[in-house]
């Protein structure tokens, strides 16, 4: 399958569009929008995406209105459009990162609902680059 850059998305050729962002960004783009309008044209744009990426969830807490904001993304994709969510945590720690638990409990029902959940263990790839490049000998110009 080909693809090419757009903007901040990716379009592939077949005429499906994806966006990739990391949690941060997303829930930044979302704290700029002051009207109720604004904001409902930053969810539009997030639901309608033929598939969205959102990468390190869990990495940071999010606030009530983050975990609101989040909570409608999926729910808006829910059975609708696909969904890619990376995440550090197992699904029974993401309270930890969530104001309350309902939030998390309700968010968690939706993103495993009819999902293929993949957990990779091992090493970081960053980490085991930082490693090597630490035992490499250095030239001497």
């Amino acid at each position: 399958m080909m693809c090419s850059l757009l903007g901040s998305g990716i379009v592939i050729v077949a005429g499906h569009s994806v966006l990739f962002t990391t949690a941060a960004q997303m829930l930044r783009d979302f704290g700029g929008q002051e009207s109720s309008r604004a904001l409902e044209g930053r969810l539009r744009h997030y639901a309608k995406q033929s598939l969205l990426v959102v990468d390190e969830v869990g990495y940071l807490a999010f606030d009530n209105r983050n975990a609101d904001l989040l909570f409608q993304v999926v729910s808006r994709r829910y059975e609708r459009k696909s969904l890619v969510l990376t995440t550090n945590l197992v699904f029974k720690e993401w309270p930890t990162v969530f104001p309350n638990a309902t939030c998390a409990t309700a968010l968690i029902d939706r993103v495993i609902h009819h999902a293929d959940v993949i957990g990779i263990e091992g090493k970081s790839y960053r980490l085991r680059e930082a490693e090597a490049a630490a035992v490499k000998p250095t030239s001497k110009a």
